[in-house]
Order: C-alpha cells, then structure tokens, then sequence
C-alpha cells in the first residue's frame, strides 16, 4: 500500500515572548532604549489599526527594538462618549491586534507600559529583527 500524500504542514505564525525581567526593570526606572512611539489618541478604530499595523513594519524595517504605542486610556468617566466612540476601545483592542497572526513576524511580544511611559494608556511592543 502507497503512504497517503503528506500535505505541507501550515506554519503557524511563531509564538509571543513575555518582556525579560531585566528590560521591565530598566523601563520602570525610565531607562530602557525606546526606539520609536505611535499615540493612536483620537483616531477611530480603522484608522488607529492601519496606523499601527504600518507602524510596526515601519520601525522593524528601520531596525526599531522597541517600540511604545499609546492608546490612551479612555478619557474621563465624566466626559460623554461621543456618538459611535465607546470609550478605551482602542486601549482594549490594540492587544487584539498585536496578536494577529500576520503580525507575528514582526511583533516579539508586548505588555503594559510601566507609569513613567503612560501606564496602562501605553504599551511596550518588542520587535523581532528583520
């Protein structure tokens, strides 16, 4: 009997890295090397997500280790959402985002920015080498 014809194993985008210890540790203390920052603050969602995505490519082609991307944090609870613009969405989808699998090849992980970069407004996204 023939061995059934193997299909080409689909390759599944490479795995998110947490932020190592020691880099956390330099960025809390506002030390850490950040090559570039995005504020995605006031844009809808379509546009924050093109922008980001475009971003990232952008600094990993130009060599970015570390990149901050401010979402904000989703105005004051006094302040009414305008209409269509729920408040923190960005804030909330951003992670979504970095973890499309398209993007993999170029996001290594990220995690909340520390207080001296935006706290939770803000995240560290590392970059893998192009």
């Amino acid at each position: 009997a023939e061995a059934p014809a193997r299909q080409p194993a689909k390759r599944s985008p490479p795995p998110l890295a947490p932020i190592e210890r020691r880099l956390k540790r330099k960025l809390a203390r506002g030390r850490g090397e950040i090559d570039d920052a995005i504020d995605l603050h006031g844009m809808n969602q379509a546009e924050a997500h093109q922008a980001l995505r475009g971003f990232l490519r952008h600094s990993q082609a130009r060599g970015a280790r570390l990149v901050i991307v401010v979402t904000g944090k989703g105005g004051p609870l006094d302040e009414p959402a305008s209409f269509g613009h729920e408040r923190g969405v960005l804030r909330r989808l951003a992670p979504h985002w970095l973890r499309e699998p398209d993007l993999r090849t170029v996001v290594l992980g990220f995690e909340e920015a520390g207080r001296a970069h935006g706290g939770s407004g803000a995240l560290y996204v590392r970059l893998r080498r192009a």
